[in-house]
């Protein structure tokens, strides 16, 4: 059975939809974005708003009782491809080990109107 995960851990959900699903072990996270979850607010630049995401992701794991190091896959979302490189180097931080599998695409637009957004699905 499928249940519904939330947190002020990590951005409240804007619209309808649920922070995080977990299903048997495994955890699927909806796409999360740099606004930092106690203000609202969004960093400037790419580095900024992406250790963000990586700090929200963390947080919507651990209320869903897995950890960045059970990420199995993730998908990353970006404004800007020649921000790829700048982006890998803080997902090489919050992500040590075995990487997880990933897709990577560039995208026009984002919700609030970030540079990135991140999903992922971990194993509990």
């Amino acid at each position: 059975m499928k249940k519904a995960i939330s947190t002020d851990k990590a951005p409240a959900a804007i619209g309808p939809y649920s922070q995080a699903i977990e299903l048997g072990n495994l955890v699927f996270t909806s796409g999360v974005i740099p606004v930092n979850p106690a203000t609202g607010e969004i960093p400037e630049g790419v580095e900024a708003q992406a250790e963000q995401v990586f700090r929200n992701m963390a947080g919507l794991l651990e209320a869903c009782g897995t950890t960045m190091e059970q990420v199995i896959k993730t998908t990353v979302f970006i404004k800007e491809m020649n921000d790829f490189g700048k982006i890998n180097e803080i997902y090489a931080k919050y992500f040590t080990g075995t990487f997880p599998a990933r897709s990577c695409v560039e995208v026009a637009r984002l919700p609030k109107d970030v540079l990135l957004e991140v999903e992922a699905i971990a194993e509990k």
